[in-house]
Order: C-alpha cells, then structure tokens, then sequence
C-alpha cells in the first residue's frame, strides 16, 4: 500500500510541473508575440548589432568593432555608447554631416570615410584621419581585418528634386565582412544602382519627401534588389514622418521573404 501511495505521489508532482511548464512556455510565447509587434530600439543578430541614434544616424556593432554612421547631435545623442572605430559620412546635408559632434566622439584611432565634398568641408584635424571614397570606389581600412567598404551612388531622379542630391556628391556604402553584406542607401531615389544590388543581407532604405523617394518609390526599389532584411529609416520629411506601415505592406505584398523590420528613428516624437 505504501508503494501504491509513493508512485501515485510521484505521478502527481511530474503532472504539475508539466503543467507549470506548459503555462510557463505558453507565457514566454506571449511575451514573445509582443515583443516582435513593437517597435525595438535596437536589433541583435548574431554579432552584429543596431542602434539606431535619431533620422539618419546609427551606431553598428559588429565583430568588436563600432562605426557610427553620420553622427549629429552632439555628443550626448551617443551617450553610453562605445567610441567610434571609424565613422561613415554621406553627404553634406546637416542631417548627415555635423562636424562638432564628429570632432566630438572621435577618439584616438578613429578613421572616416567620406566623399570629398564632405571632406572640404571637414576641419583639417578631421582630414588628416578621413579617406575619402568616391562612387564606385571601395576601400579596406586599418584594423577592420576581413571588412571591405564601397561606395554606392546616391541621387535623386525627379525633376523638381535634382537640386537636392547630384550625382556624384554623396555615398551610399556597402559594408561586407565574412561574406555578409550591409547597404546603406544615403539621400537617394530608387535609382538603377541601387536596384541592381545583389546578395544584400541588411539594407537601410531611405524614404522622405520631397528630398528623398515616396514610399511605393523605395518599396519598388527594395522588390528589385531583395535583400533579406529591410529596415525603413531616413523618413521624416517637411509634412511629417513617412508611412512605413504601407512601404511594409508593399514590400511583403511583392515578397513574402523580404523581412521589413522597424526600429525606433525618432524618439524624440513620443
């Protein structure tokens, strides 16, 4: 009687913690579906790591290396950051190029690449350590074992917007390391070299009238070069921020496999 007691006591206490299990992945699972419907502030996959700063400018984290990607807004917009192994400008534009907070988060070491219209304008402090590469152009840099940087054009297309962005003047860059390959698109429509870009693992599309494209502009140019992952960014124009959940739906209407991920660009809204 007494063993019939035991195993009926054992059999009670394996039912309840498969039942606390159960509850336990059904909550994880819940938390999880959240999660993925907000908007992050930052994306992690694998070692390399997004953090989006404010409009155009980033921090990118990847293989122990960090690389600021147009920053303005001071210092303080990089607070609790890592410095800067190298910093990548695009254009001359103040969203883009802000020389005081360049000269503020460089540190020792610390390379930028740059066109040379963004160089001219650079103080010679900041010269000295800039490399500037043109369009079509791509570069290896001192200490970034195994990464290559190109030089992407980035203009613009329609008539009444040529007077923002020539060609020629500013880049958009493709970072690749270990056979991963990150687009940046800079101010830029959806542009023929843009659209024939190929094996793009990360792209970041911008969006924004009148200066850059409309939406179902860059959605068209995302569905010609396909790259993996998307993320919207760049999208905030004179008539306030671009409808990224309808560049969403376009995009995953022209391709279910295109992931559209969307980070925080402006925090300052809320």
């Amino acid at each position: 009687m007494k063993k019939v007691l035991y195993f009926a006591a054992v059999a009670l206490m394996l039912l309840g913690c498969n039942s606390k299990k159960d509850k336990n992945a059904s909550e994880n699972d819940d938390v999880a579906t959240v999660t993925s419907d907000t908007e992050d502030t930052s994306m992690e996959v694998a070692d390399f790591n997004i953090t989006p700063i404010s409009h155009a400018t980033m921090v990118l984290e990847w293989e122990g290396k960090t690389i600021y990607v147009d920053p303005v807004g001071g210092a303080e917009a990089f607070a609790g950051m890592e410095s800067p192994d190298l910093i990548l400008i695009s254009d001359i534009h103040g969203d883009h190029l802000n020389a005081e907070t360049v000269t503020a988060v460089i540190a020792d070491g610390t390379g930028i690449i740059a066109p040379k219209a963004v160089a001219d304008k650079l103080p010679e402090e900041l010269q000295s350590v800039t490399t500037i590469l043109n369009n079509g152009a791509n570069t290896n840099m001192k200490g970034f074992d195994g990464f290559t940087f190109e030089a992407i054009p980035m203009y613009n297309l329609r008539e009444e917007a040529l007077k923002f962005h020539e060609k020629g003047r500013g880049n958009g860059y493709i970072i690749e390391k270990d056979g991963m390959r990150v687009y940046i698109s800079g101010d830029t429509e959806d542009i023929p070299e843009m659209r024939n870009l190929n094996d793009i693992d990360v792209a970041f599309v911008c969006m924004n009238l009148p200066y850059t494209m409309t939406v179902e502009s860059a959605a068209d140019g995302v569905l010609a070069f396909k790259p993996a992952k998307i993320y919207p960014y760049h999208y905030r124009g004179t008539d306030g921020l671009s409808d990224v959940s309808k560049f969403k739906e376009l995009v995953n209407n022209g391709d279910t496999n295109i992931e559209v991920i969307q980070l925080d660009w402006y925090p300052e809204k809320e």
